[in-house]
């Protein structure tokens, strides 16, 4: 017997535990039915038309995604333009649409931890510790990440090994390029109410996402080093992140389950 949507995000709060997402977000079930059978999995950074349609294609059961849906209160659903239209597909064609957002960043092997590994970053701690969790199980768990690399670098030289490691063609940064790093702050997706952490953290680095231009002068003003990867390029791995530890907690459940990551999303922002 297939197991019901329920019974699959009770196995996302096994990865990404539901009580560690913030107060202001909207992690779970974002559209569907808890009673429905899943058999199908498509996972994505974004429950965009792009994905739905692939799901509605492949006749997927459940999207789940790192991005939710919609986070603040909806007034309106209209069927012609997201998120109704997603809304509309997923009712019609049965797709639950799940999300694992700011539970998966902070979470012990979550999105946090597999960036830092992705780019030779050890965590040793979060750069904003969870202090509102008292279950020991849960491990570090927190906002950010701080840990180091193996060997003191050059900025110029860690600006390279990001570019590779993460597949993207150019960053944003701030710093002397011959500055040597060692200690390091990341964080994915929108870094910036992080700033003061990161300058009283000791780091000398920060790697993040949507810097604005005065956050990233006053970092210039103390003599750190920022890389702005971009969101997408930081969070696009969260897919493969999921779809992983899924199959695996899948199995181990005994459930018999197609999981597969969604490969055509790309960041909406171009360089010209």
């Amino acid at each position: 017997m297939a197991p019901t949507v329920k019974q699959i995000i009770d196995i996302i709060d096994e990865i990404a535990p539901h009580s560690l997402a913030e107060s202001w977000d909207n992690c779970g079930l974002c559209v569907g039915d808890f009673t429905w059978p899943v058999k199908k999995i498509l996972v994505g950074l974004d429950p965009c038309m792009q994905v739905m349609q692939a799901a509605g294609k492949w006749e997927a059961d459940m999207v789940l995604t790192h991005h939710p849906l919609f986070i603040t209160t909806e007034k309106t659903i209209d069927f012609q333009h997201m998120p109704g239209s997603a809304i509309a597909l997923a009712a019609r064609e049965k797709i639950a649409i799940v999300c694992a957002h700011t539970n998966l960043d902070k979470a012990r092997n979550g999105l946090n931890d597999f960036f830092a590994d992705r780019i030779g970053v050890v965590c040793t701690h979060p750069l904003v510790p969870d202090h509102g969790i008292s279950d020991e199980d849960f491990g570090r768990t927190g906002i950010g990440r701080i840990g180091h690399i193996a060997s003191a670098i050059t900025l110029a030289e860690m600006v390279s090994k990001i570019k590779k490691q993460l597949g993207v063609s150019q960053v944003r940064v701030v710093g002397d390029m011959n500055l040597l790093v060692e200690k390091i702050a990341v964080c994915t997706g929108s870094g910036g109410s992080l700033i003061q952490d990161f300058l009283t953290s000791g780091a000398d680095l920060y790697v993040t996402g949507d810097i604005k231009y005065h956050d990233a002068r006053l970092i210039e003003a103390r003599g750190r080093a920022l890389i702005d990867v971009g969101h997408f390029a930081s969070e696009i791995i969260a897919k493969d992140l999921l779809a992983r530890r899924m199959r695996q907690a899948a199995s181990h459940a005994g459930h018999d389950l197609e999981i597969i990551d969604f490969d055509q999303e790309a960041d909406p922002f171009a360089i010209v």
